[in-house]
């Protein structure tokens, strides 16, 4: 419920006010867009198509670039548009559904790398138990707890946004709508409710990334019991998953266990995260996966097939 909410719309200042960047800014968005994409896109046909990859770790990858790709798509269309115009203004509404949205995917993100994490203990430390344990139900479960969880979580953080009073400034000092920038405009004292809302995110972040951390360390101590090619495939695989929690949960924590600082470079490190990341992970999956190499390898070979017999 909105309370003295004078405010109908807000200006969104950008990453930069200069002509000559803002297209710089437009070009980067784009590409870094049109790449996270193709590169999603790729991964999730490669797993949908490919029998090989029936295990529970590309379910939960087949989910993770499935959220990337909402991720990004919540936003970057319109920043890519936002970025070739001299005014950038969003209207309250479509300012709190980035919000949600916002968090919603970035939550929904760090659930399914903990389930991940999850996966590869059982398929390390307990291999003869690992398909009962970890079988497609349990799987199909954990996922959509994932989803109730990333909608709970971003429901407390627009419900405790929406009773805050907006009823004067109106310009947001960012290029997305976020709970940061958005709190400061509030017409009242919100250093409780910023814990609130921030803490939330930040509990979240850093409990997940000290989970998977430890977690990868457990996994990476019981490598001792396996062979030298078991050894070496299953230290592929969780280095892949480690290189992007740091990536994922690094800039996440500095953003929001911070709640009532502000840093010149704030900016900058939501764009890592919010387009970076997602551009990169396809790239690690693939390029240290022999397995997804190799599906993609088929598939595009039974395309090339399909394409000369017409």
């Amino acid at each position: 419920m909105l309370l003295n909410n004078n405010v109908t719309e807000f200006i969104l200042l950008g990453l930069t006010q200069d002509p000559v960047k803002k297209k710089i800014v437009f070009a980067f968005f784009l590409l870094s867009y049109l790449g996270t994409l193709l590169g999603n896109t790729l991964i999730i046909v490669t797993i949908k198509t490919s029998r090989a990859l029936g295990s529970p770790m590309y379910f939960f990858l087949f989910y993770l670039s499935l959220s990337d790709t909402w991720f990004s798509t919540s936003m970057a269309p319109r920043m890519i548009v936002d970025a070739l115009l001299k005014n950038n203004t969003i209207s309250f509404s479509d300012c709190i559904i980035q919000v949600f949205s916002f968090h919603f995917f970035g939550c929904l993100e760090v659930l399914i790398l903990i389930l991940m994490a999850i996966d590869r203990y059982v398929a390390i430390c307990k291999p003869l138990h690992c398909m009962s344990i970890m079988n497609r139900w349990v799987c199909s479960v954990l996922v959509a707890l994932a989803w109730v969880a990333s909608c709970v979580h971003s429901s407390v953080q627009i419900f405790l946004t929406l009773r805050l009073p907006f009823c004067g400034p109106n310009v947001i000092d960012h290029y997305l709508c976020d709970l940061q920038p958005l709190l400061k405009l509030a017409c009242t004292d919100t250093y409780v409710t910023n814990l609130l809302l921030v803490s939330n995110s930040g509990a979240i972040c850093t409990v997940g990334f000290v989970m998977l951390m430890f977690s990868y360390v457990i996994i990476l101590h019981s490598l001792r019991n396996h062979s030298t090619e078991g050894r070496k495939k299953a230290l592929s695989t969780c280095i892949s998953h480690i290189i992007v929690v740091i990536l994922f949960f690094g800039p996440c924590i500095f953003i929001y266990t911070c709640p009532t600082a502000t840093f010149p470079m704030d900016k900058m490190i939501t764009v890592f995260y919010t387009f970076g990341t997602p551009l990169i992970y396809p790239l690690i999956y693939t390029l240290r996966n022999s397995e997804v190499k190799n599906a993609m390898r088929k598939l595009w070979s039974k395309k090339l097939i399909s394409d000369d017999q017409r």
